[in-house]
């Protein structure tokens, strides 16, 4: 069988609260996929949980980032990694909803190269979390969307599903926090490629604490953020062509 998608996943100590959320994925999935959790060292938490689960579920497998440490460079690693020509990245917190990862994929499977899962547009929400971070999520997606038609107005939610092709072709400099998102997202809009959103409603973790640390990376988001406003970059219109089955 051919796997279609790649769900990446960053985890950073979650330990036993992981597991809910990668039999919820493997329940609502149906196109051909393999789920990858990415963990910074052998001696996480999550290790032992996700070992246990990938004994019934083959298509769960564990990596050790050597990248380095924090989440931009667990997605790098896990994009780098990935077996199939569709990446979908999500949290390990269970704040997504798994359903819409087939609907995500099949999108860029018709020629987007991100397609995003968004809070902001008509039929979102997002349930829960700070104040502060909602409002400032939903005034940097909004008016980029707005500024710059950056073709989602939810660029830096983290859900999206990429082209493993424009991945590889743009590259990811981001090495802190959860901007590979709006990165991904500005230069396809640099390069005037396909990017299209669906409804998505998230919904805040009941368990743990969360490792999204929005003063330290504040200034990473806006570095992303400006340049979705930039001049047009020429690009290989061969990686927005819809995939063939089979086709990496």
């Amino acid at each position: 069988m051919t796997i279609r998608a790649s769900i990446v996943i960053p985890a950073y100590q979650e330990g036993e609260a992981i597991v809910p959320g990668l039999e919820r994925i493997a329940a609502a999935t149906t196109i051909p996929n393999e789920i990858l959790v990415v963990v910074d060292s052998p001696d996480d938490s999550t290790v032992a949980p996700v070992k246990r689960l990938s004994k019934r579920m083959p298509e769960l497998r564990l990596a050790v980032n050597d990248y380095g440490r924090g989440p931009a460079n667990a997605i790098r690693y896990g994009i780098a990694h990935a077996r199939a020509p569709i990446v979908v990245v999500t949290m390990a917190d269970g704040c997504d909803d798994p359903r819409q990862v087939d609907e995500l994929v099949r999108l860029v499977d018709r020629g987007v190269v991100v397609a995003a899962a968004s809070r902001y547009m008509p039929g979102g929400q997002q349930v829960g979390g700070p104040r502060f971070n909602r409002v400032l999520s939903r005034a940097a997606g909004r008016s980029q969307q707005l500024f710059a038609n950056v073709g989602t107005r939810d660029a830096t939610n983290s859900f999206k599903a990429y082209r493993k092709s424009f991945v590889e072709d743009v590259g990811i400099e981001s090495r802190d926090g959860f901007e590979i998102g709006l990165e991904l997202t500005a230069k396809a809009r640099r390069r005037r490629l396909p990017v299209a959103e669906i409804p998505t409603i998230w919904l805040d973790r009941t368990t743990g604490a969360s490792n999204f640390r929005v003063m330290a990376w504040i200034p990473k988001y806006f570095r992303w953020y400006r340049h979705a406003f930039g001049p047009r970059i020429v690009a290989d219109s061969a990686i927005t062509r819809p995939l063939t089955p089979g086709e990496s």
